[in-house]
């Protein structure tokens, strides 16, 4: 059995990998200078591609798959598949019967922590308060509308996909006494920390009671842009939104109209649209309408699981996932290919 690492593995990391594995396992990885340790070239990897058993990695270059004959199993050191979708992998795995495996929950803890960070900062207007203090400026008149925080305490919050990112904010939230609506396919799988469950076909009253909103779902072909017009005008104009899953899941016009006429008081995200050519025109790497430039948002790019543990989180749950595999497990993190998480 063959594995190769798609990325520029330390010795530590190898050795980890080799450790965990039967005795007799071929585990190869890229050697020398990098620009980005988490990626290779189709050139650096195609000689080991060609024989071998398994990936494991944190991107793909274009046309591997097309050479990897012997591939049998895949493990994409992520929690999310959308960009496999977007590239097609998701249905070469389908189509030649690889299996697939994610690291999904193991950058839980940060990225609910990011979520809550928000939440945070955008109720005591964290941003605008520093650059006023930084100016030498008091606020007056106190207590005024513009410039008084909102609270998170008593307060209700509404998670939009309940798995193991929502499941963590919902444990934190009760922290600050919130109640806490989460909304998911199976709303009969008990959550704890949930108040009340519920399914994709009430979302709509749902958002009407929330005074936060956090979207923490996949993206997937039946979750893409499914939050536009109809969902912000069912919001609280008082409410925020906050979404730590994909860019895709919100319609960007939608959005800005929300948050630049009164029908949101606030957005804070983690992720931003990227227009890529090929599937739209003219592209872009951030939002076409600046939405993150407006002053009732905040952001941040893809960093809510840049964070301490995350990478040695990731690396062992994808060993853990690729042992499975080579051992004949049933393979804990298995992705569904019908689904697409």
């Amino acid at each position: 059995m063959k594995v190769l690492c798609l990325w520029y593995a330390t010795d530590d990391e190898l050795r980890s990998l080799k450790a965990a594995l039967p005795e007799g396992t071929e585990v190869v990885a890229p050697k020398g200078k990098y620009f980005s340790r988490f990626e290779a070239s189709y050139s650096e990897l195609a000689p080991h591609a060609v024989d071998a058993d398994v990936f494991i990695g944190f991107a793909l270059p274009k046309r591997i798959l097309e050479i990897a004959k012997n591939l049998k199993f895949f493990c994409w050191v992520h929690s999310g598949c959308d960009d496999l979708e977007h590239i097609g992998a998701l249905s070469h795995f389908r189509q030649h019967g690889i299996k697939v495996a994610n690291i999904r929950g193991a950058n839980a803890h940060a990225v609910a922590e990011q979520a809550m960070m928000f939440a945070l900062a955008l109720a005591k207007k964290t941003l605008f308060k520093h650059k006023v203090t930084l100016e030498g400026r008091r606020l007056f008149p106190l207590f005024d509308d513009e410039y008084r925080s909102a609270m998170l305490d008593g307060r209700t919050i509404g998670i939009i996909g309940v798995g193991s990112i929502g499941s963590r904010i919902a444990k934190h939230a009760k922290g600050f006494d919130m109640r806490v609506l989460g909304v998911r396919r199976n709303k009969d799988r008990p959550a704890e920390h949930v108040d009340s469950m519920h399914g994709p076909d009430e979302l709509h009253s749902v958002l009407g009671q929330c005074d936060y909103v956090v979207l923490s779902m996949p993206d997937t072909n039946e979750t893409t842009q499914m939050f536009g017009d109809l969902e912000f005008s069912s919001m609280k104009p008082t409410a925020f939104l906050i979404n730590v899953s994909r860019s895709g899941l919100i319609q960007e016009q939608s959005l800005y109209d929300a948050l630049t006429t009164g029908r949101l008081r606030g957005y804070a995200a983690d992720v931003w649209n990227r227009y890529e050519f090929g599937r739209s025109f003219p592209t872009s790497f951030l939002p076409r309408l600046e939405v993150h430039k407006l002053p009732n948002v905040i952001c941040s790019n893809d960093q809510a699981a840049n964070a301490d543990d995350v990478l040695e989180r990731d690396l062992r749950w994808g060993t853990q996932s690729v042992v499975d595999f080579v051992c004949g497990k049933p393979i804990t993190r298995e992705v569904d290919l019908h689904l697409g998480y």
